[in-house]
């Protein structure tokens, strides 16, 4: 996996859909996770600006995501968000591979399940209420096959 910046690339005009976003409730005790997102793509440049925008108010401007390439065919280094830029980092063997890391400026750190796109809707219902669970202890990778969702993780069948 490289990672690729494309400085001509496009932002999407206009809003667009509301973020598929699920957080542990305020002032609950953290679990294993943070909560989970549930992209439409698999495109970085389109799906971080409307996360950012969804975090931005609550937890703080995001200044940096981290993510495993997995799931991502391209890595831009920087986003521009709302008048703000988000700094993208990528680890291979560090990072579970389904999941996100949101750092703001705050400064607050956030671990999302990402929910592949082309996930079953009840499936992803079910994944995004477990992982914003504040009694989890299950990884993002361990979610996922556990409700037989696509997973990432190259020791997963299929």
């Amino acid at each position: 996996m490289t990672a690729t910046s494309d400085p001509a690339a496009a932002q999407p005009p206009g809003p667009g859909p509301a973020v598929r976003l699920s957080l542990t409730p305020e002032g609950a005790t953290r679990g294993r996770l943070d909560g989970a997102w549930w992209p439409r793509s698999h495109d970085l440049l389109r799906e971080l600006p409307p996360l950012a925008a969804a975090l931005d108010p609550t937890w703080g401007k995001v200044t940096r995501v981290t993510v495993n390439p997995t799931h991502w065919p391209v890595i831009p280094r920087r986003v521009q968000v709302a008048g703000h830029v988000i700094h993208v980092g990528w680890f291979e063997q560090e990072q579970d591979a389904d999941e996100v890391i949101v750092c703001s400026f705050t400064p607050l750190r956030l671990e999302l399940l990402v929910i592949p796109p082309e996930t079953e809707a009840s499936a992803a219902e079910w994944l995004m209420t477990a992982a914003s669970d504040p009694a989890n202890t299950r990884t993002g990778t361990d979610l996922l096959t556990a409700a037989g969702a696509p997973t990432a993780d190259p020791r997963a069948d299929g």
